[in-house]
């Protein structure tokens, strides 16, 4: 259902426990904006301080994306600050979510690529459908991850498997992303919502307390610099020649000429 707190986020309840958020910009392919980050994190610290709701499911409007990427648009004319202030600002709406005190289960149903892999990598749990495409392809862009993709991969995949990924800019298929441990489950698109609904049901029996210091305990094994490594240097690269035509070929439907400057 409509929400009137929100321009671009959808609100429903699966049962008086869990909430269903649906990113809707579908003729957007529901690409992240700043507008579109800075609701998502609202929406975050709104379930996590409601007293009811205990399981946030996220997906995307439609049967084709999650969450396509970045709104390339709004990226292109970036400057170096203007880049490390954006890239900063997105990694704290994923780790709104991934230290969030209550499981997200993201829903990953159709292309998650970009800052739609990171905001998938940021939840608790991942379900795919069948159709699902996981990757992070800024490299053809002329920039790298920047919402905490070259932090979040390797420790799901792996690094060996994280730098193939980062630096070919090649997606995975859902069944390549469950046995890489991208993901926790593929289902088929039609059994997707009950599939998330079953593993939150299954969440939601167990004690509150000790599932919130669960997400705090495991969260605490990964203290990093990395993120802030990460801003300083998709800030770095905003500032290129290639960066510039990386985002403008894309624009203008064409392939990227890179010069290495």
């Amino acid at each position: 259902m409509s929400d009137p707190h929100f321009s671009h986020l959808l609100t429903g309840n699966l049962t008086d426990e869990i909430l269903l958020l649906t990113i809707n910009r579908p003729g957007k392919l529901n690409a992240l904006n700043r507008e579109v980050l800075a609701e998502i994190e609202q929406a975050v610290r709104s379930f996590e301080d409601s007293s009811e709701l205990l399981v946030m499911v996220i997906t995307g409007a439609g049967e084709k994306a999650f969450v396509a990427g970045a709104d390339i648009s709004e990226l292109s004319t970036l400057s170096q600050a203007e880049g490390e202030n954006l890239s900063a600002a997105g990694q704290r709406v994923m780790s709104t979510i991934e230290l969030c005190s209550k499981p997200v289960i993201a829903l990953v149903n159709g292309y998650a690529l970009g800052g739609g892999a990171e905001l998938a990598m940021a939840c608790h749990l991942r379900i795919a459908t069948e159709n699902a495409l996981i990757g992070l392809p800024e490299v053809s862009l002329g920039l790298i991850p920047g919402y905490g993709g070259t932090q979040r991969l390797p420790r799901l995949a792996g690094r060996a498997r994280a730098m193939e990924m980062i630096l070919t800019g090649e997606p995975v298929n859902a069944s390549d992303a469950l046995m890489y441990g991208i993901v926790n489950d593929v289902v088929p698109a039609d059994q997707a919502l009950e599939a998330a609904k079953k593993m939150a049901e299954r969440i939601v029996k167990n004690g509150p307390l000790a599932i919130s210091k669960a997400i705090r305990a495991i969260s605490a094994a990964y203290p990093s610099r990395g993120f802030t490594t990460e801003a300083v240097l998709f800030g770095e690269l905003c500032a290129t020649d290639d960066f510039r035509e990386g985002t403008g070929a894309f624009l203008e439907k064409r392939k990227a000429v890179f010069k290495g400057r």
